[in-house]
C-alpha cells in the first residue's frame, strides 16, 4: 500500500525513476479498487458507473506519471508510453517494458531507486 500512496504523493511528477514494485503495486491496487467500485455500482444499480469514472479520472495523471518514471528507470524516454496506442502489439510491448529490470547505476533520468539507501 505504501507504493500506491507514494505514487499518489508524486501526483504529477514525470521526472526521475520508479521501481518495478512501485509501478506494479499501483497497477494492482488500481485493479482492485476499480473492481470494488464496479461491484458497488452493480449492487446500487448505478448504470452510469459514476464512481468508477471519477476514480479513473482521479488516477489518470498519477498513472501516466508512474508509467513515464518506470520507462525512465529502464533508460527509455517517457514518450514511449504512446506505444500503448498501437492495438494489441503496443499493450504487449508496454507490459514487457514495465516488467524489465532497472538499468544498474545512474542514467540520464537519475539514480537507480534500488540503490538509494533509505535510513
Amino acid at each position: 500500500m505504501n507504493y500506491y500512496l507514494s505514487v499518489l504523493k508524486k501526483y504529477a511528477v514525470f521526472s526521475g525513476r520508479s521501481r518495478r514494485a512501485e509501478y506494479w503495486y499501483f497497477v494492482l491496487f488500481n485493479f482492485i479498487i476499480s473492481a470494488v467500485l464496479g461491484i458497488i455500482s452493480a449492487v446500487v444499480d448505478d448504470k452510469s458507473g459514476i464512481l468508477g469514472s471519477l476514480y479513473s479520472l482521479a488516477v489518470l495523471i498519477p498513472g501516466l506519471a508512474v508509467s513515464v518514471r518506470r520507462l525512465h528507470d529502464i533508460g527509455k524516454s517517457g514518450w514511449m508510453v504512446l506505444i500503448a496506442f498501437i492495438p494489441l502489439i503496443g499493450a504487449i510491448w508496454i507490459i514487457i517494458l514495465t516488467a524489465t529490470d532497472s538499468n544498474p547505476g545512474d542514467n540520464k533520468y537519475g539514480p537507480n531507486p534500488k540503490e538509494i539507501k533509505t535510513v
